[in-house]
């Protein structure tokens, strides 16, 4: 009698425990797998690019020289929080000229190759970077004076400084797309005997970049 009394006992405690279980269980969400980390960008590292673009003469001379150039790129960034400094070189070839013609002769000027060496400083907001540049830039620069089929020219290297500023976006994990306007101002030099004045340049330049070593950096 008492090893009955005992087992209908437990069987009571089991039947008043076993709902309360089944709504905990039932309580419990369900198992959702975790998102993947978030990617943000660090823009430390080396790059280098492809960049063309359109140059304009600032001066007293008339006609002015226009044209456009093309080259290429080479640079390092380093970031610190959302600073980002860094240097970088370019060059390439240019067809920015002006010709005039009086009695008989023509003269033109005509820049076939240019570039800069510049520093930059930045505020990247994740994947887009603003930034203000400014260094040493050169150009070589033709006249010739042509008359009676006869044709004779002079090259000379004009260097001096630069400045501007510019925006940079990621579109895809290790490459960059740019834009950047450049003052350039470039001494003078002597053509024929004669002093051709300082060379300045307003320029307008687009540019593709490729980053090395990625710059996606995980969240978590």
């Amino acid at each position: 009698m008492k090893t009955v009394l005992l087992a209908s006992a437990g069987l009571l405690v089991l039947s008043a425990f076993a709902p309360a279980s089944a709504a905990d269980l039932a309580a419990r969400a369900p198992y959702v797998k975790a998102p993947p980390p978030a990617a943000i960008y660090n823009w430390t590292g080396f790059y280098i690019g492809g960049f063309g673009g359109y140059a304009s003469e600032n001066g007293d001379s008339d006609p002015k020289m226009s044209g456009g150039f093309a080259g290429g790129t080479v640079g390092y960034n380093w970031q610190t929080s959302n600073i980002v400094f860094g240097i970088e070189a370019d060059g390439g070839w240019a067809d920015v000229d002006a010709s005039v013609s009086a009695l008989g002769v023509t003269a033109k000027s005509k820049i076939d190759s240019l570039g800069t060496v510049r520093g930059r400083l930045g505020f990247a907001v994740d994947k887009v970077l603003f930034y203000g540049t400014g260094g040493y830039a050169w150009a070589n620069n033709e006249v010739s004076l042509s008359a009676l089929g006869v044709t004779v020219s002079q090259s000379n290297f004009h260097s001096g400084w630069t400045v501007g500023a510019g925006i940079e976006a990621f579109f895809a994990p290790q490459w960059s797309v740019k834009g950047e306007y450049l003052y350039r101002s470039l001494g003078s030099e002597t053509y024929f005997g004669v002093p051709s004045g300082d060379l300045n340049l307003h320029s307008v330049q687009v540019g593709v970049n490729y980053h090395f070593g990625g710059p996606a950096a995980a969240r978590y």
